[in-house]
């Protein structure tokens, strides 16, 4: 199970994501970003990695993209999720 939450304000757009970044759920987020990307603008955005548990191939892709198309701000907590945002960002 995934849950996207956003919080937009006027200079920023938060994605948080808890839960499995896999399966099914990769097209909840995918989604999700699909609404909100045309609203950004100039603002940042923050994908909010804390309470995520794990992320498969597809997962990584679409973090990939997101990251790749807003330059987002990546948090994350464990040693596990630093390591995935790393490589989301390195890609």
């Amino acid at each position: 199970m995934l849950k996207v939450t956003v919080h937009e304000s006027d200079s920023t757009v938060k994605v948080v994501l808890e839960g499995r970044v896999a399966g099914p759920w990769v097209d909840e987020l995918n989604r999700a970003w699909l609404e909100v990307a045309p609203r950004i603008g100039s603002r940042s955005v923050e994908i909010d990695m804390r309470n995520v548990m794990y992320a498969d191939a597809a997962g990584k892709r679409v973090l990939r993209s997101i990251f790749s198309h807003s330059g987002a701000k990546l948090a994350a907590s464990s040693l596990e999720i630093q390591d995935l945002a790393e490589e989301v960002a390195r890609s």
